[in-house]
Formats: structure tokens, C-alpha cells, sequence
């Protein structure tokens, strides 16, 4: 029978310790990959993703248990990104940079379709996550937050301790210019 978050981190606040571990199992991929979108990076994401695990280990008897598990160590990454991040001050990826960087190539899951559709998919594909690195990082984020992760406003909002509005706003505009920066790089105006 599979823990809950509750139960491991009262395991683990109670001196088991491989308890953590469970949780670390549980969200590391999600996180990971959540990461990747945010910042830009696998190597970065990598890094960010073991930060945060730490941190949150080291500060889990803050955990107050109003918001879920894994919005709460999302913050703590997210916090962890943004503090690399100014130390960094990375200037704006090409795309073929974005493609080393991420170390991902999208990949046809369709072996039989055309061929030139394989190589517009991962044009496009590409194209996505380059304009979505140029974003700015408040519009970027809380659309891997709403996109990829598929979470509700609610939960973004939490997670980014803003209000409500404010997230909707943000992933409106960001929206906006994510579109544009596509129609740009794609001369397409059916995006």
C-alpha cells in the first residue's frame, strides 16, 4: 500500500529519514522535468531539482501541510532557480544552443507518417521551447505550471504565493507573446 505525503513526512520528521526518500522517488522526474521547461536547461534543471530536494529535507518541519507536498518543494525549486539565475545572468539562447543545452530532440512517434512531417514537428517543437526560454521568467513559469503541469489557477497560485488575478494575467499575456515570438520564428500564421 502506497504512503501518502502526509504520513512519510511524519515518518520522516520522526526520525526515519529513508522516508524522505520515498518522496524524492515520487516527484523527482515531475520536478525535474517541470524544471527543464522553467529554466531552460537539463544540466541547470539538475541541478536546481537536488537543491531543492535538500532543502526541503533540511526545512521539512516547516511544512506546514496547507498546500500539497509537491507545490510546496516546487516553491523551494523555483525559489532555487531564480536565486541561480541572478547569480548567472545567462544571456538569450539561440536555438540551436536551446537544443544543447536541454540535450532533447523531439522524437516522431509516428514511423509511418511522412517524413516531412517528422522534421516540422520537431522544427515547431523546438521553436516552442526556444520562444518559451525568451519569455519572461513570471510569464514562463506559470505556463509550465498551467501547460505541462495541467495545474488549476488555484494551485499556481499558491504555489507562487500570488494572488489568483495575477496568475491569470500572467498566463494571459504570456500567451500573447509566447504566440507572437512563434509566428515570428515560424513566419506561420496559423499557430
Amino acid at each position: 500500500m502506497k504512503q501518502d505525503d502526509r504520513e512519510l513526512i511524519a515518518d520522516c520528521l520522526s526520525g526515519q529519514t529513508q522516508a524522505f526518500g520515498a518522496l524524492v522517488e515520487r516527484y523527482q522526474d515531475r520536478l525535474y522535468n517541470s524544471l527543464v521547461s522553467v529554466v531552460g536547461s537539463t544540466d541547470e534543471a539538475l541541478d536546481v531539482a537536488q537543491d531543492a530536494f535538500v532543502q526541503a529535507f533540511e526545512k521539512l518541519d516547516s511544512f506546514r501541510g496547507d498546500s500539497a507536498f509537491y507545490s510546496w518543494l516546487f516553491r523551494i525549486a523555483l525559489n532555487a532557480a531564480v536565486s541561480r539565475h541572478r547569480k548567472k545572468r545567462r544571456a538569450t539562447v539561440s536555438i540551436d544552443a536551446a537544443r544543447d543545452n536541454t540535450g532533447q530532440e523531439p522524437a516522431d512517434t509516428h514511423p509511418q507518417a511522412f517524413p516531412g512531417f517528422a522534421l516540422e514537428q520537431t522544427e515547431r517543437q523546438l521553436a516552442v521551447r526556444t520562444a518559451l526560454a525568451e519569455l519572461p521568467e513570471d510569464f514562463r513559469t506559470v505556463l509550465v505550471l498551467k501547460e505541462i503541469e495541467g495545474m488549476k489557477y488555484e494551485q499556481i497560485a499558491e504555489t507562487l504565493e500570488c494572488p489568483v488575478g495575477t496568475v491569470r494575467s500572467r498566463i494571459h499575456r504570456g500567451r500573447i507573446e509566447l504566440r507572437a515570438k512563434l509566428q515570428r520564428m515560424l513566419k506561420d500564421d496559423d499557430i
